[in-house]
């Protein structure tokens, strides 16, 4: 038996007979396109005027019979032209279409190989506990579930909160994911960018190289190098060919990773090709020497003072008022003096201030902003960014000697001490002080609007982030314990994690307090959300008698008891997970009441 098997574009003819399997492909494509486009428009509206068939003696033909009727006609078989129905016209149609099928399937030749992809590097952490384990695939499956309805979260614990908080411990450990979760965590981390240090942490070299194979992951390799991963820092060739040739991204990370590893060489890598860097990549690869900053970066500070982008001048003006002992440093304090002094005419010490009456070229080279924003007036605008870039030492020895605490909360004549506070408050955040936050604090008792410093929550919240965490949080548990909940919400959010006493029984007090008056709790939903997820686990047992449904007084909103006592249970139930995900972490047995 002699047969011919055709097929279009990469698929090739076999013929025993030897025949033109060119000629062959091409009629076998128009063939195949004839059949699908009329199986689109459908054999009543767009007839074929061809119907392929196979004969044992590797003939074909087609008839045309009536207006525009086709029949398939094959040698031995039926006689060519004989009459179809429409029935029988889509039934040959198919039956074409099979073969045709076959066809082309059976006539493929198999193209060039692949180069087999490179073995996904080895990842020498331990493996997860076996309960550790199963803890990751059922955070990974629980952060995907539908969210509850409005108003009601029920009483079990939120696996997608807890989720970031397992991944920073387990990483501390310094355990590695299971190859099979991989891909759940490199989808997590894809959705949602506060997940992906640490996810990109856990799932290591072998998260890296399998995220090379899906666009859908390319994330996790930005900034890390054309293979995923950054060249050593003592791998000066490395360094230097990635810097000169990589991706914005890519280079940003390298800058950052090496001025991490040694401040010298990064401040060498970046000023080698300054000059010749866009604007934008300018100020992007200058914010990198935050890290490491010291006296020994000044000079080039000072010469990116005068550079053509306002925006380098001003972080390189920022950064110089970070180095107390700075020309910088220097200049400003000069200048914000000759604004702010003791008014030496009054009777009892008063803060007097002049503000500054023009702007001029050295102040703007210096990165002074002169154009205030809508609402502002100049010279108070101008005043603010003085006296905020100079080093708050300088102000010791103006006042005569006075601790931060004494200037603090001497007055300030002609309404100036918001502005003149407000200035001493960002210093005092840019530069780290902790003397002047404590002064600018003052006692968390005191009303926030009578305060020494600043009535700002937002302001507060900055200058606790310099404290010391023990500090911090037994600050921020007075001012609970004074001002109840309701303006502690950002206070409360720069707080170590977990917190640390007498925080936790003063949100814990304060909310017992909030449900005895009878509110509701959706007004601390906030609140409850973080207690959540930063109480020490070891709470839950303060909790137990919260979570009974408490009795319904005349005064209190309707139901509100039935959702605290909801609200309190989830609280529990979540501080025990908290405490089981650290126990299979640890390897240690998993405490009663822990499954979530």
């Amino acid at each position: 038996m002699n047969t011919r098997a055709t097929t279009p574009g990469p698929y090739t003819a076999s013929s025993d007979s030897g025949s033109d399997t060119s000629s062959g492909t091409d009629d076998s494509a128009r063939v195949w396109e004839e059949l699908v486009t009329s199986a689109l428009l459908g054999t009543d509206r767009r007839p074929p005027t061809v119907l392929a068939g196979t004969t044992d003696t590797g003939t074909t033909g087609a008839g045309t019979t009536g207006a525009g009727t086709t029949g398939a006609g094959t040698s031995g078989a039926d006689p060519a032209g004989a009459a179809t129905t429409g029935a029988d016209l889509a039934g040959a149609l198919l039956d074409a279409a099979a073969l045709h099928t076959v066809r082309r399937r059976a006539g493929l030749r198999p193209g060039p190989a692949a180069p087999p992809l490179e073995p996904a590097p080895e990842d020498p952490r331990r493996p997860l506990p076996e309960a550790a384990r199963r803890r990751l695939d059922q955070l990974l499956a629980g952060r995907a579930a539908p969210s509850p309805a409005a108003g009601r979260r029920g009483a079990a614990p939120d696996l997608a909160e807890l989720l970031p908080q397992w991944l920073t411990l387990a990483n501390e450990r310094g355990y590695k994911a299971p190859p099979a979760a991989l891909p759940a965590l490199l989808d997590a981390a894809r959705a949602r960018t506060d997940l992906r240090p640490q996810a990109l942490r856990l799932a290591g070299p072998r998260g890296l190289w399998l995220a090379a194979l899906n666009p859908e992951w390319r994330f996790a390799l930005r900034g890390r190098g054309a293979a995923g991963r950054l060249p050593s820092p003592e791998d000066a060739q490395g360094v230097r060919a990635l810097w000169d040739e990589g991706l914005f991204a890519e280079r940003v990370a390298l800058l950052a990773a090496v001025r991490g590893a040694d401040a010298a060489a990064g401040l060498a890598l970046l000023a080698s090709t300054w000059t010749a860097e866009r604007a934008e990549d300018r100020l992007m690869f200058l914010d990198s020497l935050r890290t490491g900053l010291s006296d020994a970066d000044e000079e080039f500070l000072e010469a990116a003072l005068a550079d053509r982008s306002r925006n380098v001048r001003a972080t390189a003006a920022e950064l110089l008022a970070a180095l107390p002992a700075s020309a910088f440093a220097g200049r400003m304090a000069g200048r914000a003096a000759t604004c702010v002094g003791l008014d030496r005419t009054a009777e009892s010490p008063v803060i007097s201030v002049e503000a500054p009456h023009e702007c001029d070229a050295a102040m703007e080279r210096d990165g002074v902003v002169p154009t205030p924003p809508a609402g502002r007036g100049e010279r108070s605008w101008w005043l603010g960014q003085l006296v905020e870039a100079a080093p708050l030492a300088c102000w010791i020895g103006r006042f005569g000697g006075r601790t931060p605490e004494e200037i603090v909360a001497l007055p300030v004549a002609d309404d100036w001490q918001g502005e003149l506070h407000a200035a001493w408050c960002r210093a005092a955040v840019r530069q780290r002080d902790a003397s002047w936050s404590r002064a600018l604090l003052g006692a968390p008792a005191v009303p926030p609007a009578t305060g020494p410093g600043t009535s700002s929550l937002a302001e507060r919240a900055q200058l606790l982030a310099t404290l010391p965490a023990d500090e911090r949080a037994h600050w921020v548990a007075a001012f609970v314990a004074a001002h109840g909940l309701s303006e502690a919400f950002q206070l409360l959010g720069v707080c170590a994690v977990p917190w640390a006493e007498p925080l936790g029984a003063a949100v814990i007090d304060a909310l017992d307090i909030a449900r005895d008056a009878g509110s509701y709790p959706w007004s601390f939903s906030g609140v409850m959300g973080l207690a959540e997820r930063c109480l020490a686990p070891e709470a839950a047992r303060h909790l137990d008698s919260l979570t009974a449904l408490p009795d319904e007084e005349e005064d209190t909103a309707p139901g509100a008891g039935g959702y605290w006592s909801e609200a309190f249970r989830r609280l529990v139930a979540t501080l025990r997970l908290r405490a089981a995900m650290r126990g299979e972490l640890d390897g240690g047995p998993q405490p009663a009441g822990a499954t979530a």
